[in-house]
């Protein structure tokens, strides 16, 4: 199958019939492939997804790494929805949003984590996705910089200005009421 095709728009259904073998996602109705992730990619993954695991370990909240599928639209029709994304970590604390296909909604944070070919998908178009389903919290990690960016949705229902954070710093999670991510066992080399 032959992407995109500039002429059509794509929703999950299209989604369902796609090679699984290969990772797309759908924004805005047009897909995008997502390239194999580099080993510092998924330790730093791996890091933020483990502490964050071992903190909710008999919590009501829920740590979802990727491959993990997010239908951002809220459709009565699954089949209707236009933006579908595998964030690579999602939380999610409402247990009525998951079902055996991911998650139906916006999750409580969201986590990517940049690789050369997803930066501009990362901080342009699936920040206005995630803002505009109403992801609470959502963090861009840059592995090769050690920055992670944090944005909290505002009662405006848009994101502040990020908090910047470094290798030695510790993130609290705002989400969450007493629970720090330590980046310097992220970063770690």
């Amino acid at each position: 199958m032959a992407f995109p095709k500039p002429e059509k728009t794509y929703s999950y259904a299209d989604y369902l019939t796609w090679d699984e073998s290969e990772r797309w996602e759908i924004i805005g109705g047009i897909p995008y492939m997502q390239a194999a992730p580099s080993t510092k990619h998924q330790e730093v993954l791996m890091e933020i997804s483990r502490q964050i695991s071992n903190y909710l370990s008999g919590k009501s909240c829920k740590v979802y790494p990727a491959p993990f599928c997010v239908r951002l639209d809220l459709d009565e029709n699954d089949n209707n929805v236009k933006n579908v994304v595998e964030p690579d970590i999602t939380i999610a604390c409402d247990k009525s949003k998951i079902d055996d296909k991911g998650h139906k909604g916006a999750p409580d944070m969201i986590v990517e984590i940049l690789s050369p070919s997803s930066g501009r998908n990362d901080k342009v178009l699936k920040f206005n996705k995630y803002e505009q389903a109403g992801v609470k919290e959502y963090w861009i990690v840059e592995p090769n910089e050690k920055i992670v960016s944090v944005f909290i949705l505002q009662t405006n229902g848009k994101y502040g200005r990020p908090d910047m954070f470094v290798e030695t710093d510790k993130i609290k999670i705002s989400i969450f009421d007493n629970f720090e991510i330590d980046l310097k066992l992220v970063f770690s080399e």
